[in-house]
């Protein structure tokens, strides 16, 4: 089946995570990702968390369906590479501390006289304007100041993170989002000309913050932390089984927290005025949440979910990787995907998201090794013979 992205071409210099999880989720539906690393040395994510076969297993997802080719962005023949490469692409992803790619002569100025159709994307810590401008900024960082980890975690302890690199991650999302968008002013209103996208991970990070900034502007109150609970909706936490096990219920639509308390053996507490609405119920949170446990407590997760599975109540176990790989609906969902490494074992990975009827996404091969396309793109974009690219090897460049 035909991609949404085939015909897309994808430039993709920068390292770790922001930057080269858009670039992944280009090439899962198509585009044609061209990855740019450093000669001999690489992405860092090649050595980050857990290694297999001298590789990292979290780089082999996320540089799936890339080319990895490699250059010496800090020479002028290493740029001048990067010059033609740009005539071919449409677009350019980067996440460099702002005015590197000006300082190596790679800065949209520069790049979009020889394209000027091209969309270049450009994620950084605290974006490419502003006093903070300068500052290096990882996802932790941004999610420090974008206001979330405030709201995460107890209030009787410090202020925790969530399990994965969050701030990368939206700002990724935000990457994909405006780079199309850009593509698609650029090519369906006809309009021919590219632009900059201007991604910060801290604001990747704000935007999600919810009714914060009118709640603080209008009423002075600040959100602070609430554990598992969702502060101002109820009821809605996480409660103890019996066997010790947890449950995640969501009770705090009208009708849904009438078929909960049925549920729980207390229907008079679905007919009471005071819980007829949301203010009324997160006016009581607490001991609406010590209903619901009374009653998880005496329940098995199992039994727990059986039950408000069947008075359809928005439930769920808490899963660990462990689960997921087990859970039948994620195999069902293609989810769990298995591909073979070079020494013939499989590994599992994550199915694509989302799931489209027509141009579905796929994953074609895991991370590439470093330089694995090299020769081949330069031939094939650049139209290198074999002696041209051995010199620039000899020289470092490639």
């Amino acid at each position: 089946m035909q991609q949404s992205l085939e015909g897309v071409k994808v430039l993709e210099l920068g390292s770790l995570i922001a930057g080269p999880f858009a670039g992944r989720l280009m090439a899962e539906f198509g585009a044609d990702v061209i990855k740019v690393e450093t000669p001999g040395k690489g992405d860092p994510l090649r050595d980050w968390r857990h290694i297999y076969e001298g590789t990292s297993l979290w780089w082999r997802l996320q540089s799936r369906n890339k080319k990895s080719i490699t250059v010496n962005l800090k020479s002028e023949e290493g740029q001048a590479i990067i010059h033609s490469l740009v005539k071919e692409c449409d677009i350019l992803i980067e996440n460099f501390r702002p005015g590197t790619m000006e300082k190596w002569n790679l800065g949209y100025e520069t790049l979009s006289a020889i394209n000027p159709g091209l969309v270049m994307v450009r994620v950084s810590g605290y974006g490419q304007t502003g006093p903070y401008r300068d500052k290096p900024g990882f996802g932790s960082v941004g999610e420090s100041i974008g206001g979330l980890r405030h709201i995460t975690g107890y209030p009787d302890r410090p202020p925790t993170r969530v399990g994965v690199s969050m701030g990368d991650s939206l700002a990724a999302l935000y990457a994909v989002n405006g780079a199309l968008m850009a593509l698609y002013h650029r090519d369906v209103k006809g309009t021919g000309k590219g632009q900059v996208i201007d991604v910060a991970l801290y604001e990747a990070v704000f935007s999600l913050m919810e009714g914060a900034l009118p709640e603080y502007d209008k009423l002075g109150s600040v959100r602070e932390r609430t554990g598992s609970s969702l502060p101002g909706i109820a009821p809605s936490n996480t409660y103890q089984c019996y066997d010790g096990k947890y449950i995640v219920i969501g009770g705090n639509g009208d009708a849904i927290f009438k078929r909960l308390m049925d549920a729980v053996g207390r229907p008079d507490l679905g007919e009471d005025e005071r819980f007829q609405s949301n203010s009324g119920r997160a006016a009581q949170a607490e001991y609406l949440d010590s209903v619901i446990e009374s009653w998880t407590q005496t329940k098995t997760l199992h039994v727990a979910l059986e039950e408000l599975d069947q008075a359809k109540v928005p439930a769920g176990p808490i899963y660990s990787i462990e689960d997921i790989v087990q859970d039948p609906h994620y195999l069902s969902r293609d989810m769990i995907n298995e591909f073979q490494l070079n020494d013939g074992e499989s590994l599992k990975v994550p199915g694509v998201v989302p799931k489209m009827s027509d141009t579905p996404g796929k994953t074609n091969w895991l991370g590439p090794d470093l330089g694995e396309h090299t020769d081949d793109v330069m031939k094939t974009w650049l139209n290198y013979d074999d002696d041209k690219i051995s010199d620039l090897k000899d020289k470092g460049i490639l």
